[in-house]
């Protein structure tokens, strides 16, 4: 029987070793450097470089404006729009399935984590048994008799991180929660930019639908006065025809109109959570003329982008699984320790004769796999490099994204200024031939081709309108929206472990 003192030098010997296990505790693996983004050596975009032929069209914010930040669609001052993203991002279900998405990633954390910490179990047992009486030859010295066991037992069991495992571990699983969190941001910013884009088509819709009910008010005064005249003798059937085809086109064309708007409208309860056939989006004809939009500098693009930052994450937790695949070279090292209680009688149970311990370590060591651990090593290096050129895609895809949208809103509104014209063009040929028909001097037909003309240029005028308004979301999206890399959970925070339901990084 061990007495105090050896007891004493034994818990003294297991700390000196815990100590030392600590102190030379080393990580495999290579150290984690952010790649760098391809080189960018533009001070500010192309789309911001106006000539003097593009000076009325649409302009950025000079570079200097404040940037947007959280609630970025407030930049367009609509408070329906407003209200309705409140909405959005309240009850959308893909931002709740990206969201739930995120607390999984933080519990695995939690899990990688829990390895750093010994185990702990019991197994408490009482056991009551008698031994057959007819064993004439048995080691049991209480044959035939029957007798109880009281067992409490407690088993400690730690594995010292000894090669930076478990460190890596924790590394691989805080960048993807990371890598989950950015893509929240992202879907967040994706599902603001449909309502955004949805809302400016239906205004788009209904400003169409007044111009197509004004063109059917229209002709069907035409048409009232071709059938007077025809009545009276002074006009011809053909006239009346001809009218009464152009008020009929044009009200299958207003008709038509709803087709596409109910459309968007389901699309935009789908993003609300709502049952289509339970949201409607009052008609309210307006045009819109897209704002200024505070663009930056490129080089600040990188930091903007939520799935910029989830690909450099995702670069991140890669380099770490290679530690992992490092650190499997070496071996398993795991200290136990266990002790109990054990006596026939429950009144003995708590005495000292009744205590029983074991303690030691175990070494496990992979002697032979026949190159499994270098190719998975091959593997995990190769999905690194891959996961690094999907970064720099991203980032170029960025780049392209900002330009294309840049020039789309620019050239849209150029386009508006252009169609405006038009549409007064239109608007005075219709007004010369209605004249020219009222005194007789030109068929109805030469008013018929006026008016489909002022339609056509009407309806162009309004179509490019929605699309600037579009590319001009578009272009906030592609910035990034409000978000920006500092609005990334720290692996503080993803360690802080918050309670479900909690997450409200963007409000």
């Amino acid at each position: 029987m061990m007495d105090r003192t050896a007891q004493t030098r034994l818990a003294m010997l297991a700390g000196a070793t815990l100590a030392l296990v600590l102190a030379s505790g080393c990580r495999m693996g290579p150290k984690y450097q952010k790649p760098a983004p391809p080189a960018i050596s533009a001070s500010s975009y192309k789309g911001n470089t106006l000539n003097a032929e593009d000076a009325s069209g649409w302009k950025p914010a000079n570079p200097s404006d404040a940037m947007l930040r959280g609630k970025w669609w407030e930049v367009y001052k609509e408070p329906e729009l407003n209200t309705l993203e409140e909405q959005l991002t309240a009850n959308n279900l893909s931002i709740r399935v990206a969201y739930e998405n995120f607390i999984a990633a933080e519990a695995v954390v939690t899990q990688a984590r829990a390895q750093f910490w010994p185990t702990i179990t019991t197994n408490d047992t009482w056991n009551r048994a008698r031994t057959s009486s007819n064993q004439k030859v048995s080691s049991t010295t209480n044959t035939g008799n029957a007798t109880s066991i009281w067992n409490l037992p407690i088993s400690v069991s730690w594995a010292p991180d000894f090669w930076g495992k478990v460190r890596s571990q924790v590394e691989n699983a805080t960048s993807n929660a990371q890598v989950s969190a950015a893509n929240l941001e992202n879907v967040k910013l994706l599902q603001q930019s449909q309502l955004a884009q949805f809302y400016f088509e239906i205004r788009g819709q209904d400003n169409l639908q007044k111009i197509l009910d004004g063109t059917v008010a229209a002709d069907q005064k035409l048409l009232d006065y071709a059938q007077s005249q025809y009545d009276t003798g002074i006009g011809t059937y053909v006239a009346v025809a001809q009218a009464r085809t152009t008020l009929n086109t044009a009200k299958a064309q207003a008709t038509a109109v709803g087709l596409l708007r109910n459309q968007y409208e389901h699309a935009m309860a789908m993003l609300l959570g709502k049952v289509a056939s339970d949201f409607t989006v009052p008609v309210r004809a307006a045009t819109f003329v897209p704002p200024p939009i505070p663009t930056g500098v490129p080089a600040q693009l990188v930091e903007r982008r939520p799935d910029v930052a989830a690909a450099e994450r995702k670069v991140a937790a890669d380099n770490a699984t290679i530690g992992i695949g490092y650190a499997a070279f070496f071996p398993n090292i795991t200290l136990t320790a266990s002790g109990s209680l054990q006596s026939a009688l429950g009144s003995k149970l708590f005495e000292w004769p009744s205590r029983t311990w074991a303690i030691g370590p175990q070494v496990a060591e992979t002697i032979f796999n026949h190159g499994l651990y270098k190719a998975q090593l091959h593997q995990y290096t190769a999905i690194y490099n891959a996961d690094l050129a999907t970064y720099r895609q991203s980032v170029l895809t960025a780049f392209q994204q900002v330009e294309d949208y840049m020039s789309n809103t620019r050239i849209y509104t150029e386009e508006i200024e252009r169609q405006q014209d038009a549409v007064k063009s239109a608007q005075e040929y219709l007004d010369i031939e209605t004249d020219r028909y009222d005194i007789g001097l030109d068929p109805y037909l030469n008013v018929m081709v006026a008016q489909n003309t002022l339609l056509t240029a009407q309806s162009a005028l309004n179509a490019q309108r929605i699309s600037a308004m579009v590319a001009s979301v578009q272009l906030v999206q592609a910035l990034g929206g409000g978000w920006n890399a500092a609005d990334l959970p720290t692996p503080e925070q993803i360690k802080a472990k918050p309670a479900p339901g909690t997450y409200d990084r963007n409000q």
